[in-house]
């Protein structure tokens, strides 16, 4: 029964984990550590090897089982698919009918964990410095010469799903801001509400590809250059704000705002001339408030636990 309850509260942590993840801005690996689930994930992940694939084409399925930590995967990656399967409507819904304050929250909840990421780095330096402009400089150019649209080919969603679950073993960065900048973020929300299980299953082929064949080089890389990497990747994700800023796809606005709405640029340029477009701005500081807030609470409790985790180890 015990056993039970420990899967149980492994899903329901991995569901925490989900949330977080359809969320930008908010990281899956950030709810993980939080919990006390992170060190499990990373080594059950990194159990996925040679020996692991060895064993299971031995048909040592038990030995299999436990190499990999079976249990608590199976646990966690069941609670992170009802989450996301849950809340996909819901960003679905808000992204059309209420374009603004949602990339508000967004934009707020990216800007206040940019901060976080970088709080964590003492005593700065000039090549710090340089660094974290090199990091905005690449973001803000991968943001605007990226595509409005990027292809909704196959091999492109796998290459979406290789690249974005590689941040929920990242403290700090969302998969699903991943998915922004790749502009692949609404299509698979869409995706996942219309059970589209062919760019699904591709979709998480990616995933499992990317995740094992990149896990061991991203703890290489924070292994042999940890501050840089942490550097470079708050500086991407600042530069990255231009993609989420609440007035930058304006049709989108439009067409929630007026639903009849079918036209090009002229045709959005007269109706802001006319007054037809709210802008919504103090909707858009409440929300943008309320997405650094979340995030404030959730590294404040973070850090609370890893306070009293340090002291049970003293004592």
């Amino acid at each position: 029964m015990k056993q039970y309850l420990k899967y149980i509260a492994t899903a329901l942590k991995g569901a925490g984990m989900g949330a977080a993840d359809v969320v930008p801005g908010v990281s899956g690996g950030t709810i993980a550590f939080m919990t006390g689930i992170y060190e499990d994930l990373v080594n059950s992940i990194n159990a996925i090897n040679l020996t692991a694939v060895k064993l299971l084409f031995t048909f040592r399925f038990k030995e299999f089982w436990k190499h990999i930590n079976g249990s608590f995967l199976l646990s966690l990656f069941a609670g992170i698919l009802v989450s996301v399967l849950s809340l996909a409507k819901l960003m679905q819904f808000l992204l059309a009918s209420f374009p603004i304050q949602t990339w508000a929250f967004f934009f707020g909840l990216i800007v206040a964990s940019s901060f976080y990421i970088l709080r964590d780095i003492k005593e700065w330096k000039i090549d710090d410095a340089l660094t974290l402009t090199a990091g905005i400089a690449l973001g803000v150019i991968v943001c605007t010469l990226s595509p409005t649209q990027t292809p909704d080919d196959l091999w492109f969603i796998f290459i979406c799903g290789a690249i974005a679950i590689c941040a929920m073993i990242l403290p700090g960065i969302s998969g699903s801001f991943i998915l922004l900048i790749l502009g692949k973020y609404e299509y698979m929300m869409g995706a996942i509400v219309e059970m589209n299980i062919g760019v699904l299953a591709v979709f998480g082929a990616g995933a499992v590809v990317g995740i094992i064949s990149f896990s061991k080089f991203l703890h290489w890389l924070l292994a042999r250059y940890h501050r840089a990497t942490l550097i470079i990747l708050a500086g991407f994700i600042i530069g990255s704000l231009v993609k989420v800023w609440p007035w930058s796809n304006m049709e989108a606005i439009a067409r929630s705002q007026h639903p009849e709405f079918i036209g090009d640029g002229d045709s959005i340029s007269m109706m802001l001339m006319n007054g037809q477009i709210d802008y919504h701005i103090v909707g858009a500081i409440c929300f943008a408030v309320l997405g650094i807030a979340i995030v404030v609470a959730i590294q404040t409790l973070s850090g609370k636990m890893s306070k009293e985790k340090k002291a049970e180890a003293i004592s």
